[in-house]
C-alpha cells in the first residue's frame, strides 16, 4: 500500500510511484497521474521510461521537478513546485505539436489510494477527495474539457484505447479514478495546483489561490564554473530514483526507477544511494543506509540482494559499508548514526572471515553458503556475485569447490575492500569509544593488507591480480588491480608501477577510462557487463585510491575524464548509466544495460569533489585552483555551506555569513570549523599576497591565531581577522582559537 505517514511533510508531495511524471501525496495516498493520448498513434500512455520521458530537475524534497515527454511526436514539457508543504502546482507546456492538437488528450488523473470516491464540482472547478477526515482538491487554470470516471489510471488508458479521443461515453462527476481531460488545441499550455486541507472549501481555496500566485522564482544551480552541473545531476539522479518502497513500507533510493527496482536491495547500491544522498539530505541518507543494514542475516553476513521474489542470503556483497558510514559520518559528525550502523557492520566483516577462508590463509574467495534457498545458490555464479562483477573474465578461471562452497582464487578487489572495511570499523569503534574492538579491527585490516601486499602482487607484470588458493595468478586484470591503493596495501614501487598501468592505453588508459578488463584482453572486445564495460562505481573506488596515495593529478584526470563521458549521455539525453561502453562512451549501444542507474551519478560525484571534498583521507577539504566555481549548499560538518573561487579568493559561507575567505592557492585540508577554533591544513606552500580572512561572526570571538603551533599576528578589517600567508610551507596548519560567545 502506497501510504506512509512518517515521511518528512516536507517532502510529501513527491514522485514515489513507478510511474515517474505521478505525484503522489504520501501520509494520504491521493496520487496525480498525467496521461497522454494521440488519434494519430490510437494510443494512451502513463509517460513510460525511458522512451517516454526526458528526466529534468528533481530536488530530492519534491521542492521542484522537471520533465519532457514526448509521445507520438508531441513534445511537452511538464514542471512541478512545491510552494509549502501541503500545496503542489505544476502545468504543462506544449514544445512540438506531432498531430492536430484536438485530438491530442493531455489527462490528468485523480485517484487514492484507499480507493475513495473522487469527486468533481464544475461551478468550484476542481476535483476533490476526502481521505482519512482531510481533503485533497485539484484545480486547473482552464476548465478540463471533459471530465470522465474510471475504476484506475489502467482503465482510462484502456477506455481511450477503445474508444479513441472523440467519446463521453464514460462522463462522470465521481469515481474512484476522475480524469480532468484537456486538448492540446484548446489548452497548449495549462496550470495546475493541488491543495491539502481538512475542509473541502478550504482545500479549494488553497489550490486556487496556488494557480493565482506567481511562479517561485527559480533556483541557482547548485554547481557552476568548474565542472557546472555535477551536484545537480548528483541531485536529480537521486531525486528521480527516490520511490516508495511498497512491500517494505519505506523510502528508499532505488537502485533504478526504469527497471522497477524499488524493491530490491543490494547491499553496496543502497550504500552508495546513502554516501551521494548524505550530501544533500542527511535524513536520506541515513535512511537509506539503514535500509542496506536492514538485510543484515542471523548468520552475520549483510544479503547480497533482497526483494519480495528472492532474497540472496547465502552470499554476500564486497563490504564498503564501514567505508561509507565512516564518510557519511566524517560529513555529519552525527555520532548516533555511527551507533546504530556499528554492529551490523561488524558482524559483517568477521563474517566474511569465518565463511569465506576455507582454507585459513587470513585472505577470502567468494562463496555461496548452505543457507536459504536463492536463486544460483551453490553454483559458480552464485558465487561470483559477491565481488558484483559477475560476468568478470578475472573469474574466467576460478573453479567453484562444492565442500568449501567457494571459488578456488583470492579475489584482490574482495580483499582490500576487505582491508579497508576492517581499518574503517577500527576508526568507527575508536569513535565510540569500543576501545578493544578498536585495536582489533584495526589488527585484522593491518593483517589483510600486508597479505594483499606479499601474496597478491604479481612481481612480472607489476601489478595486483587474483590468484588461485594453490599459488598461480590469474590471466585477467581489471581496475580492481588498483583497489590495494583504497586500503593502503600497495607500498610505494608497487604504487608507482600501478601508475603505468593505469596512464597504458593498451591497459586502463586512454580518453574513456576505466575499462573494466585490459584492453589488451581478449574479453575486452565482447564490450558485455563487465566484460570490457566501463563502470562508475569502480571508477570512484579507483579515484578514492588515487586520492589515498596523493597522486592528485592521477586523480584529477580520472575525476575528468569521468565527468566528460557522464555529461556525453547527460547533457542531450539525460541519461546516466548503470555502465558505459569503453570504446563509444554510449550506454545504450549494447542491449540489457540500465540508463538510468543510481551509481552512475559517481561519475559526477567526484567532479563535486575536486571543488570540495570530505574522506577519511584528508578529511574536510576545499580546492582553489585559481578556476571560477561556485558549488552548494552542500552539507558540511556545520550544516549546509557554499563554496566559491572568484578571482583567485576562495570563500566558504553558511546561510548566517561568512566563515572565511582565502586567496591560498591550491588545498585546504583538515578543514575544522567548531565554535571554539577554526582550522585548516594548508597542502600547499604560499606565495606573496595570500591572505586568510576570518568571517565577521567568528572574528568577534577571536582570542589567537598559531600557525604550526606557535602564535602569529592579525589585523582586522571591515570586521574580519586577517593573516598574511606568504611563504608558508606546504603542510602547515592555521589555528584559530575563539570564544564561545562574542565579547560584549
Amino acid at each position: 500500500m502506497l501510504l506512509d505517514k512518517n515521511v518528512p511533510l516536507a517532502s510529501a508531495w513527491n514522485t514515489w510511484s513507478d510511474r515517474p511524471a505521478e505525484m503522489v501525496f504520501l501520509p494520504l495516498g491521493v496520487r496525480i497521474a498525467p496521461v497522454l493520448y494521440s488519434a494519430k498513434a490510437k494510443h494512451a500512455t502513463t509517460i513510460c521510461p525511458p522512451s517516454e520521458i526526458r528526466f529534468g530537475q528533481h530536488d530530492l524534497g519534491g521542492g521542484r521537478i522537471e520533465f519532457e515527454t514526448v509521445h507520438a511526436d508531441t513534445r511537452l514539457a511538464f514542471a512541478c513546485e512545491r510552494p509549502e508543504a501541503f500545496v503542489l502546482r505544476g502545468g504543462w507546456e506544449r514544445r512540438e505539436a506531432g498531430e492536430w492538437g484536438l485530438r491530442y488528450w493531455v489527462v490528468l488523473c485523480m485517484s487514492a489510494e484507499d480507493g475513495a470516491t473522487i469527486r468533481y464540482n464544475a461551478a468550484a472547478g476542481a476535483a476533490v477527495v476526502e481521505v482519512g477526515g482531510r481533503f485533497v482538491a485539484l484545480a486547473s487554470a482552464d476548465a478540463p474539457a471533459l471530465v470522465t470516471g474510471h475504476d484506475s489510471v489502467a482503465d482510462l488508458v484502456a477506455d481511450m484505447d477503445a474508444n479513441g479521443y472523440f467519446d463521453k461515453s464514460s462522463r462522470s462527476e465521481a469515481a474512484k479514478t476522475l480524469a480532468l481531460r484537456f486538448n492540446l488545441e484548446m489548452m497548449p499550455n495549462q496550470r495546475f495546483a493541488a491543495a491539502v486541507a481538512d475542509s473541502r472549501e478550504l482545500a479549494v481555496a488553497k489550490a486556487r489561490a496556488a494557480l493565482a500566485a506567481p511562479p517561485a522564482t527559480e533556483a541557482a544551480p547548485l554547481q557552476a564554473g568548474r565542472f557546472a552541473g555535477a551536484l545537480d545531476a548528483v541531485r536529480d539522479v537521486l531525486g528521480w530514483n527516490t520511490v516508495y518502497d511498497r512491500a517494505g513500507r519505506r523510502v528508499t533510493t532505488a537502485a533504478s526507477r526504469i527497471w522497477n527496482l524499488g524493491d530490491a536491495v543490494w547491499y553496496n547500491d543502497q550504500c552508495f544511494a546513502a554516501l551521494m544522498a548524505g550530501m544533500l539530505d542527511p535524513a536520506l541518507g541515513r535512511r537509506n543506509f539503514s535500509v542496506a543494514m536492514g538485510s543484515a542475516t542471523p548468520q552475520g553476513n549483510i544479503a547480497c540482494l533482497v526483494n519480495p521474489k528472492d532474497a540472496w542470503v547465502d552470499r554476500s556483497q564486497a563490504p564498503h559499508g564501514a567505508f561509507i558510514a565512516w564518510t557519511m559520518y566524517l560529513r555529519s559528525r552525527d555520532r548516533s548514526f555511527l551507533a546504530e550502523m556499528f554492529d551490523p557492520l561488524a558482524r559483517n566483516q568477521l563474517w566474511w572471515r569465518e565463511a569465506r577462508d576455507p582454507d585459513g590463509r587470513g585472505l577470502v574467495s567468494c562463496g555461496t553458503s548452505d543457507v536459504g534457498d536463492a536463486m544460483y545458490k551453490g553454483t559458480a555464479f552464485g558465487a561470483r556475485n559477491e565481488t558484483g562483477m559477475d560476468n568478470s573474465p578475472t573469474h574466467d578461471e576460478a573453479v567453484y569447490d562444492p565442500a568449501s562452497r567457494s571459488l578456488s582464487t583470492f579475489d584482490v578487489g574482495l580483499n582490500s575492500a576487505l582491508a579497508l572495511d576492517a581499518e574503517m570499523l577500527g576508526l568507527i569503534a575508536d569513535e565510540l569509544g569500543r576501545k578493544t574492538e578498536a585495536a582489533r579491527f584495526a589488527a585484522l585490516g593491518q593483517d589483510t593488507r600486508t597479505r594483499i601486499r606479499t601474496e597478491l602482487w604479481d612481481e612480472t607484470r607489476g601489478l595486483f591480480a587474483n590468484r588461485q588458493r594453490g599459488g598461480g595468478f590469474v590471466r585477467s586484470v581489471s581496475p580492481t588491480s588498483f583497489f590495494p591503493l583504497l586500503c593502503g596495501a600497495a607500498d610505494a614501487a608497487q604504487a608507482r608501477r600501478l601508475l603505468d598501468h593505469l596512464a597504458d592505453p593498451a591497459m586502463f588508459g586512454g580518453a574513456l577510462p576505466l575499462p573494466n578488463v585490459a584492453r589488451v584482453d581478449p574479453a575486452y572486445g565482447e564490450q558485455i557487463y563487465w566484460r570490457g564495460r566501463i563502470w562508475p562505481n569502480v571508477n570512484f573506488l579507483v579515484w578514492q585510491g588515487l586520492r589515498r596515495y596523493g597522486f592528485e593529478a592521477e586523480a584529477a584526470d580520472l575525476a575528468a575524464k569521468s565527468f566528460a563521458l557522464f555529461r556525453q549521455s547527460w547533457d542531450e539525453r539525460r541519461l546516466c548509466g548503470e555502465n558505459y561502453g569503453a570504446e563509444t562512451g554510449e550506454i545504450d549501444d549494447r542491449p540489457g544495460n540500465d540508463p538510468f542507474y543510481i551509481w552512475g551519478a559517481m561519475l559526477p560525484l567526484m567532479a563535486v569533489a575536486q571543488v570540495m571534498d570530505i574522506s577519511p583521507w584528508n578529511g574536510w577539504e576545499l580546492v582553489n585552483d585559481g578556476v571560477p566555481a561556485r558549488l552548494g549548499p552542500v552539507e558540511s560538518p556545520v550544516g549546509p555551506v557554499t563554496a566559491t573561487v572568484d578571482g583567485g579568493l576562495l570563500t566558504l559561507s553558511t546561510e548566517a555569513g561568512l566563515l572565511f575567505a582565502t586567496g591560498a592557492r591550491g588545498r585546504l585540508r583538515r578543514v575544522l570549523v567548531e565554535r571554539s577554533i577554526v582550522s585548516v591544513t594548508l597542502a600547499d606552500s604560499q606565495e606573496a599576497g595570500a591572505l586568510f580572512r576570518l568571517g565577521p561572526e567568528p572574528s568577534s570571538r577571536f582570542i589567537a591565531a598559531r600557525l604550526a603551533g606557535r602564535e602569529i599576528e592579525t589585523r582586522i578589517e571591515n570586521d574580519c581577522r586577517i593573516v598574511d600567508l606568504a611563504g608558508i610551507a606546504a603542510g602547515s596548519r592555521l589555528d584559530w582559537h575563539l570564544a564561545p560567545e562574542a565579547a560584549s
